[in-house]
């Protein structure tokens, strides 16, 4: 009996959720055996697919949100933690630049919102900013400069990290403007970035191009403050040793 289980799981494609499990279930009837059953089945893909869009996002490093603290983040009136945590911004198309000094939790803020949209089974992806244009450069190079943007229409939430840590040249640029015009209104984009708007252009080197990306940028898009100390130099190993 066990065989045939195996065998027709196979055929129909279930991996080896039903076999693993079914002698497990205690039900009276029939009709609670199989609601379990199936319960089971619905959990096991539905963690299956959680892992895997975690797996695509390709985050450095998986952050959540607990034990983050928000006592040094500046929320627009707009937006409050719950509305992070839940992703609504997600669902009306709307961006996040996250704005403050190095080492604030900006990147941790945003894989954590990441994450969270994953466990929902929305599609993410996390990228570098600099590592970002190498690769639309190389893809330009390469002919198949459509292959990255068609992932990124894909996609529920884009997040690109350290953004203006490395100057961009000309043809960077463009091809970093297409990425943002391309989510324009489609799609939700986090920005992390130690550099403000009004000094984008010494990133860019590109006027026109600059105010186009900000301005699709901005136009559904809440800023988000960091300040205070460094959390990286607050808890340095180096510091704990001084003490």
């Amino acid at each position: 009996m066990k065989d045939k289980i195996a065998k027709y799981s196979k055929e129909l494609r279930l991996g080896r959720v039903i076999e693993n499990n079914y002698q497990d279930i205690e039900a009276e009837t029939h009709e609670k055996f199989l609601v379990e059953l199936l319960g089971i089945m619905v959990s096991v893909r539905n963690t299956n697919r959680k892992n895997r869009l975690l797996k695509q996002a390709k985050f450095d490093i998986v952050k959540t949100f607990q034990n983050y603290s928000f006592e040094n983040v500046n929320l627009p009136q707009n937006i409050t933690v719950e509305n992070l945590k839940k992703g609504t911004f997600i669902e009306h198309k709307e961006n996040l630049i996250l704005y403050g000094p190095v080492g604030r939790g900006k990147t941790h803020l945003a894989t954590a919102i990441g994450v969270n949209a994953c466990n929902r089974g929305q599609k993410v992806r996390f990228w570098r900013t600099g590592h970002l244009v190498n690769q639309l450069i190389q893809a330009k190079k390469e002919g198949r400069s459509n292959v990255i943007l068609d992932k990124i229409r894909k996609l529920d939430l884009l997040i690109c990290d350290e953004w203006g840590y490395i100057p961009i040249d000309t043809q960077g640029t463009r091809l970093l403007f297409e990425v943002i015009a391309e989510c324009y209104e489609k799609r939700s984009v986090i920005i992390t970035t130690n550099i403000e708007f009004g000094k984008w252009n010494n990133i860019f080197y590109d006027e026109k191009i600059t105010t186009a990306i900000i301005d699709r940028l901005v136009h559904h898009g809440h800023l988000l403050m960091f300040t205070g100390e460094s959390y990286r130099l607050k808890n340095s190993m180096i510091k704990k040793q001084e003490k």
